[in-house]
């Protein structure tokens, strides 16, 4: 742009920095950022959308942060400032201020009081490792009420974390969730199930054969191993002709993999299942798409532990996404990962309690049962049913819904509640967690939980589950082989060859252009 003037330039440059200062404000609440990540990772979810929509009054947000921190806790600081800016930007109840408590005494007593403690971080500085006391911590305040997060370490799942203390903030009707152990002598420790709940609902113990209180509105149930006294059992039917919704874990057989023992279960529960068309089979389930266990193999004078797949512990993956309940129960969620599961069969004769039964998931097409002769060994050689795969996918959760509006639900693992089990498992505990929030109605959190949930092992021969059942694993073991060596070829050949067409390029390049000079200047 050519200046005429003093004048001009001045009136130019003001116009200019006036443009800025209002694109910068404008920018703070209109803004669209372009995530390009599959999961949308860093763009607030509908599920954070609709949350903060429902604030009635003012949210602030009261960020503990120390300023001089190590670069991959300098990253999580700016991640959550720019999410922060989004829910500021989606509500004008939301408002946010990040302080220093080191940078002043006053600032550390209302850190401390506000429940935000400094921990203890190993940093380098001036080439040697020392010791330092950091804030990362973020108090929420609404009306007479504080939700803190202590600790902040990581992006990862730190939306959720944000988004699930306001929720727990505006949300006044807390519904009530219990947990009920039909096996009274041998109950599981559900002390991470329990962490959970607590966050969103009001979570109490259940006694099977006290009547149950008018307030629950789910019922978690972990499985029976015997059968169970009549009053529990017409407590439940009650529950559910009440129109209220029930969550069973229960396996068709009691395995145990340290003592390599199994045997049917014979209850009275699987009446109840039966009169809401679930009829649940006394087999193991076997999958070849399953988890690793770690047994002991002898290695000349030494015994080392080895991963070995585990059959007994299918990795599922196939999820019921044509149906809406279950579509919404399994929303982004890649795995589910059950114990010793049983099979269930969905009983085609209607009655009238029952509306409809719907598969959640089901094993792999190269699955198998086994039935009255157990053997729990992971070695083929031991186990030949190991071997005898290539059945059609197994259902291992599906649900029957009521005509009076209640819901049983089950899982075939009586294991799937325990810390033990499959509370142990991260996407256990996401599904878990969408399947309370779809049976209590409450699903603002369900996409949220899942979306960042990333466990996507490499499938390197791309297999049907019918070609899979088809080779042996030996012949599978040297298609792997050869593919590996083939790509790691290929990671070494293709750099060399790019760098050098590169240099051959700009070598002719060059060459042509000293040529055309040359016959200028000649």
């Amino acid at each position: 742009m050519l200046v005429k003037n003093k004048n001009s330039f001045l009136i130019y440059v003001g116009a200019l920095l006036f443009g800025l200062i209002i694109l910068n404000v404008t920018a703070r609440d209109l803004f669209y950022r372009y995530d390009l990540t599959d999961n949308k990772k860093f763009s607030l979810s509908s599920s954070s959308k609709t949350i903060v929509s429902k604030l009635d009054d003012r949210l602030t947000m009261k960020v503990y942060f120390s300023d001089d921190l190590p670069n991959e806790l300098g990253n999580t600081r700016r991640f959550l400032q720019d999410i922060l800016e989004e829910y500021r930007a989606k509500s004008n109840y939301v408002n946010f201020f990040f302080h220093d408590p080191e940078s002043d005494t006053d600032l550390e007593e209302q850190a401390r009081k506000d429940g935000i403690q400094p921990v203890q971080m190993q940093a380098l500085e001036n080439d040697e490792m020392v010791v330092k006391k950091v804030y990362l911590g973020m108090v929420l305040l609404y009306e007479n009420k504080k939700e803190i997060i202590p600790l902040i370490q990581s992006t990862a799942g730190l939306e959720y974390m944000i988004s699930t203390k306001i929720k727990s903030l505006i949300n006044l009707d807390k519904k009530t969730v219990g947990i009920m152990h039909l096996d009274q002598e041998n109950q599981p420790k559900t002390e991470n199930l329990t962490s959970q709940l607590n966050q969103h609902y009001n979570f109490r113990a259940l006694n099977p054969k006290d009547k149950l209180p008018n307030n629950v509105d789910v019922i978690l149930i972990t499985g029976a191993t015997d059968s169970i006294d009549t009053s529990a059992y017409s407590n439940l039917n009650e529950f559910l002709a009440s129109g209220k919704k029930i969550l069973l874990t229960q396996s068709g057989v009691n395995a145990d993999i340290q003592t390599q023992q199994a045997t049917p279960i014979n209850s009275n529960i699987f009446d109840l299942l039966k009169a809401h068309r679930l009829k649940l089979n006394k087999n193991l389930v076997l999958d070849s798409k399953c988890g690793n266990v770690q047994v002991q193999q002898s290695v000349g004078l030494f015994r080392m532990n080895r991963a070995v797949q585990y059959p007994f512990f299918p990795v599922i993956d196939r999820f019921n996404n044509e149906d809406s309940t279950a579509n919404i129960i399994v929303d982004n969620l890649e795995q589910v990962l059950p114990l010793f599961p049983s099979e269930i069969v969905i009983d085609t004769v209607e009655n009238s309690i029952v509306s409809s039964v719907i598969p959640l998931f089901s094993t792999s097409d190269n699955s198998g049962l086994m039935e009255s002769n157990f053997i729990l060994s992971p070695d083929p050689q031991q186990n030949p049913f190991i071997k005898m795969l290539g059945q059609k996918g197994k259902i291992i959760a599906a649900t029957s819904k009521l005509a009076n509006g209640g819901e049983l639900m089950l899982i075939s693992d009586s294991r799937f509640l325990s810390d033990e089990g499959g509370m142990s498992i991260p996407d256990n505990i996401v599904f878990l967690m969408n399947t309370v929030d779809y049976l209590a109605g409450d699903k603002d959190l369900i996409s949220l939980r899942s979306r960042e949930i990333s466990s996507r092992p490499l499938d390197i021969l791309g297999l049907t589950d019918q070609e899979e059942a088809s080779l042996s694993q030996e012949m599978k073991d040297k298609m792997k082989n050869k593919i590996k060596k083939r790509w790691k070829f290929i990671n070494l050949a293709l750099p060399s060859f790019l760098i050098i067409g590169f240099g051959i390029f700009r070598f002719r390049k060059d060459k042509n252009q000293a040529e055309v000079l040359k016959q200028i200047y000649d």
